[in-house]
């Protein structure tokens, strides 16, 4: 994970998705808002993010909520933060992948053969609630039950159409597309920007923190 605070905060992921990570990016993404304007997550080259750590899911009902729980408090986050969070897809964005590049404000993905999608279906899980409302917000009707009943697993061209993705670059020129967005939308009047997307987002937002509750009844 790299970090830089100054226009935007800025996180290089990984592929698996381990408690121990998210951790780190909820982490980063409280500092950010105390001392940055903007926030960048990059996944490494060919791997923005491939889902959960499927060893800790295996382990029992404790870790493996533990780890889903902490996944979509984190996606929760995202969408509520006052500040403008910007996704760069640099490969296969798979499960908690998916769910968390929906969960950015842009979404610029890197042309090449890459796969993005909602695969639980396919491996035998069910989505939690809260990631079929990040879901339900951002794709497209025509895509949203092929995403999420049928596990359709898409092309970055098929991504942007479906809704995972707002538009596509190059691979070179993925990273600083995305710098040159994340400082552009810090430079919004911050004040502005909060409170239009609060507006925007309220009732997505409630849907989603009600989701949450659903999934885990004993959430403080």
């Amino acid at each position: 994970m790299r970090s830089t605070h100054c226009t935007s905060w800025s996180s290089r992921g990984c592929c698996g998705t381990s408690l121990e990570r998210l951790d780190a990016l909820a982490e980063g993404l409280e500092r950010a808002e105390k001392e940055a304007k903007g926030v960048l997550l990059i996944g490494r080259p060919g791997c923005f993010c491939a889902g959960f750590d499927l060893k800790v899911l295996r382990q029992g009902r404790e870790p493996a909520e533990a780890l889903v729980r902490a996944g979509m408090e984190l996606c929760l986050r995202l969408r509520e933060s006052p500040l403008p969070i910007v996704a760069a897809c640099s490969g296969h964005a798979l499960a908690m992948g998916a769910v968390l590049l929906m969960a950015a404000d842009e979404r610029i993905g890197a042309r090449g053969e890459f796969k993005i999608g909602l695969n639980e279906t396919a491996i035998g899980l069910v989505l939690p609630r809260t990631a079929v409302e990040i879901a339900r917000e951002r794709l497209s009707k025509r895509h949203f039950e092929r995403a999420v009943v049928q596990a359709e697993v898409y092309s970055p061209e098929q991504a942007e159409d479906a809704g995972f993705l707002d538009r596509l670059v190059a691979v070179d020129a993925l990273e600083a597309e995305a710098q040159r967005r994340a400082a552009a939308l810090a430079a919004l009047p911050a004040h502005a920007f909060r409170d239009n997307k609060r507006r925007a987002l309220e009732a997505t937002l409630t849907r989603i923190r009600t989701a949450l509750e659903h999934d885990f009844p004993d959430r403080a």
